[in-house]
């Protein structure tokens, strides 16, 4: 499973770059078999609010 964590981390930066924001986590897991990367990524708020939490499922390959 390690090699696929570090996929999932790679996947997550790329993830965080095309959103704007900042890798907060990034999981290796399956659903329905398949295996997926879970990504979550803190997107700035606008105009001084909080970051707002963004998560993402994407297939690790």
């Amino acid at each position: 499973m390690q090699v696929a964590q570090a996929d999932c981390y790679a996947i997550g930066q790329q993830v965080a770059a095309q959103n704007g924001g900042t890798l907060a986590r990034a999981t290796a897991s399956n659903q329905g078999g398949q295996p997926v990367c879970v990504i979550v990524v803190l997107v700035p708020g606008k105009d001084g609010q909080r970051p707002r939490r963004a998560e993402f499922v994407v297939p690790a390959n």
